[in-house]
């Protein structure tokens, strides 16, 4: 089974259509979503309606959780976010809040004898990064039942063996923390008789029509920036 998973589109539509024309053409047989479809991005709802419209199995990130509540409940409280939040939580219809409310916060699979932990952050809290290399992400690959852990939130991809477990981290579609504005996912193809195997691919995309949306709506310089340079 060959499996595309992305995440952490934070409301980058020119990002998404590029990257499933690209998954397209890699003929998956499904795509999986590790959540934050929303925020810092100025295209909520075209991106909720064409996961939805494309039937695209999500799991719930932490900014789309914040955007739910209209609070700081799991992103800090930022100048980017005191702009961010707010004007996402009043750009978004109805139907997508209520879309995003209605997301599991974890997803398990088994496939071809191997068990499959999907989640935004960590397995204890949607909030907490898991970076390939972190003390906490040794601690939970030692804890955890499942072979495969699937996760998001840091926007840097990554993959290691623990042991005989793997640690996977898709990276980011719309707002990358990798020096490059380019977008990456995951994908994962895995069989009985092969095993699995995992790819990192990385995507450019036109990025400076994002740049052009969210100044004509005077979002945040610092804001603008790090969508154009690839960096927080």
């Amino acid at each position: 089974m060959k499996i595309a998973v992305i995440s952490d589109i934070h409301a980058n539509v020119y990002a998404l259509i590029n990257l499933l024309e690209d998954i397209d053409d890699e003929k998956v047989d499904t795509i999986i979503c590790l959540g934050d479809l929303v925020g810092y991005g100025p295209h909520p709802n075209e991106v909720i309606s064409m996961i939805r419209r494309r039937h695209i199995l999500c799991i719930r990130g932490n900014y789309d959780s914040s955007v739910v509540d209209n609070e700081y409940s799991y992103i800090r409280e930022t100048n980017i976010n005191s702009f961010s939040l707010p004007w996402t939580v009043n750009e978004l219809r109805e139907e997508n809040r209520i879309f995003l409310e209605n997301l599991p916060s974890t997803l398990n699979l088994n496939i071809a004898n191997k068990n499959l932990l999907f989640i935004h952050g960590s397995p204890d809290k949607i909030n907490e990064y898991l970076l390939k290399d972190g003390d906490n992400t040794l601690k939970f690959m030692k804890s955890i039942n499942e072979d495969v852990l699937i996760c998001a939130h840091t926007h840097v991809p990554g993959i290691k063996e623990f042991g005989n477990k793997i640690y996977i981290n898709s990276g980011s579609v719309g707002k990358p923390k990798i020096c490059r504005p380019n977008s990456t996912y995951c994908i994962l193809n895995i069989n009985k008789n092969d095993g699995m195997k995992v790819q990192i691919k990385e995507i450019p995309y036109a990025f400076k029509r994002i740049i052009k949306d969210m100044t004509l709506l005077n979002f945040p310089e610092a804001l603008i920036k790090s969508f154009e340079s690839g960096l927080e």
